[in-house]
């Protein structure tokens, strides 16, 4: 049987234990007779792999069950080594694992009994539809698949057609609804004052929210500037974003975790999925592209019935994006106001601190050239002294470069036409984004834009026709399906017999000689005591 879930946020340590103490259960019941990789966990990022690793591993710590964790940015040959040996669970990033699977000897998914997608729609957010269709492909037939997913879209709906046989879905609650403890605020930008923004996070931080934060951006370059700038005022701040090296995202997330610093300044690579205690206060430096992305971010704090804030930076044309937050809210939304004169200051702050930021920007380019000449020069050396092994060179992958290359750019055209309709418009954008000094407003409006590219590529996803699959519809509205149900009239005479538990039927189906059995044994139908029937004499 195959399962499909569709979950609000909860506690994600929680939800993997969900999925994870049925799985540990079977395997202790059903001893494994050779060393073959039995359960595989896929999950979109490298942080949430090593979460559901070491809840796996404390899970399993009693048992003989061995579990490996492979994803990017860890040592590789260790992995191998890890993979060769036959773990019984495997959680994994599908990009690593297609690597191993085509680059590992002895290393295969064929003895698969179960699969488990977690985060599936994530998964599909960022472009891994194709490797995901590509392990699938490689997994063992006969197993039991279980798809989790916060949202059922229609490529999370596509990809449990291709995935799933005869799916059975449960969905926990709804995907637009908040945590109920968790108090609502916005912050109005003016019109033509969309450069305030950086100023107000700073207010904010300074002067309100000190501890315990989570900051949201759109892209990792705003992200990066926020972290120097706010590290220019005196916090105590970190990042976590792609640009990052995995020990860098994991030694950041270790310190917020620990309390060594007081806010987190993140991109949507941390808005679902990572177990973070104690997050007080949730700040959108924009709103995100659709309410299930604001969900997910708010969703950092008030986790397992705890209380929370969350403050949302909205200008005009984020204006829609608000009016669906405040309708789908149970509880008041509310305004929160900073004084003018509060907002001036910092703004003035912040350009006497611009030549420190771009000092820093400038030194942190060099360095990374720096490192990006000694890693070539390296490798080089290394050749040249014939030390490199050659499964180094020769890793091979499902699709060839031009493949690859052909299709990021092909998802990468359709996004920025759907954003950018007209020649003019798209003109402006290429000169803009090649400018090396933007203006705060127009840093802004690069954030606004990138989500507002996003919304209209699922918008446009939405509006397209739905496909014929096994997986049965069930958003059928109330009143159609009462219909529906009047229509269908008496039951049939099987199903009737089926469901009906009168005493008259129990009677008519209680175990007993038939009339023919009852003839032939000479009994007749009178009772004599407690006996139901009596023989003939």
């Amino acid at each position: 049987m195959d399962l499909t879930l569709t979950r609000h946020e909860s506690v994600h340590q929680g939800k993997t234990a969900a999925f994870m103490l049925p799985v540990l259960e079977r395997l202790v019941y059903k001893p494994r007779t050779s060393q073959v990789t039995r359960v595989l966990v896929l999950v979109p990022t490298r942080e949430l792999g090593i979460q559901v690793h070491s809840v796996a591993r404390q899970l399993a710590q009693f048992t003989s069950i061995t579990t490996c964790l492979a994803v990017g940015g860890l040592d590789l040959k260790s992995q191998e080594v890890a993979l060769r040996a036959g773990p019984d669970v495997l959680i994994a990033t599908p990009g690593r694992l297609i690597d191993h699977l085509h680059n590992t000897p002895s290393f295969e998914l064929s003895h698969i009994e179960i699969l488990i997608l977690d985060e599936a729609d994530r998964m599909l957010d960022e472009y891994f539809e194709e490797q995901m269709k590509e392990i699938i492909r490689l997994c063992s037939y006969n197993r039991q698949t279980m798809l989790f997913s916060a949202t059922m879209s229609e490529e999370v709906k596509d990809l449990a057609a291709v995935s799933l046989k005869q799916p059975i879905r449960i969905f926990v609650n709804s995907n637009t609804d908040v945590a109920p403890f968790l108090r609502q605020e916005f912050v109005r930008i003016r019109p033509h004052r969309e450069g305030d923004r950086e100023a107000v996070v700073a207010a904010l931080l300074t002067r309100t929210f000190q501890d315990h934060v989570m900051l949201f951006t759109q892209t990792r370059k705003q992200a990066h500037r926020l972290h120097i700038l706010l590290g220019l005022l005196g916090l105590k701040v970190g990042e976590l974003h792609g640009e990052l090296s995995q020990n860098q995202r994991l030694e950041n997330l270790r310190r917020f975790k620990d309390e060594q610093i007081d806010i987190l300044v993140a991109t949507d690579v941390a808005a679902r999925g990572l177990d973070i205690d104690g997050v007080k206060t949730v700040i959108n430096f924009t709103m995100p592209s659709t309410i299930k992305h604001y969900v997910h971010r708010v969703g950092r704090t008030a986790r397992a019935g705890r209380s929370g804030r969350s403050v949302s930076l909205v200008g005009e044309s984020e204006r829609k994006m608000l009016k669906e937050v405040v309708k789908s809210a149970k509880n008041s939304v509310k305004a929160r106001v900073l004084p003018t004169e509060v907002i001036l200051k910092f703004r003035d702050l912040i350009a006497k601190l611009e030549k420190d930021i771009e000092a820093v920007i400038k030194m942190e380019r060099e360095e990374r050239e720096m490192a990006a000449s000694e890693a070539k020069l390296s490798v080089a050396q290394k050749r040249l002294e014939g030390s490199a092994s050659s499964s180094d060179s020769q890793r091979v992958w499902f699709q060839t470069q031009q493949e690859r290359k052909q299709s990021r750019m092909s998802k990468a055209l359709q996004e920025f036409d759907l954003a950018l309709r007209g020649k003019k418009k798209r003109e402006k954008f290429l000169k803009d984004g090649r400018k090396k000094d933007l203006t705060s407003e127009e840093r802004a409006q690069f954030e606004i834009l990138k989500a507002q590219m996003f919304a209209e590529r699922t918008a446009k996803r939405e509006r397209r026709v739905k496909r014929a699959r096994a997986m049965p519809e069930d958003d059928m509205p109330l009143k159609a399906a009462n219909r529906k149900a009047g229509s269908r009239g008496r039951k049939s005479v099987f199903d009737e017999e089926l469901t009906n538990t009168s005493i008259k039927s129990l009677k008519h189906y209680r175990a007993g000689p038939s009339l023919q059995d009852r003839k032939r044994l000479g009994f007749d139908r009178k009772r004599s005591g407690g006996s139901r029937f009596r023989k003939k004499k």
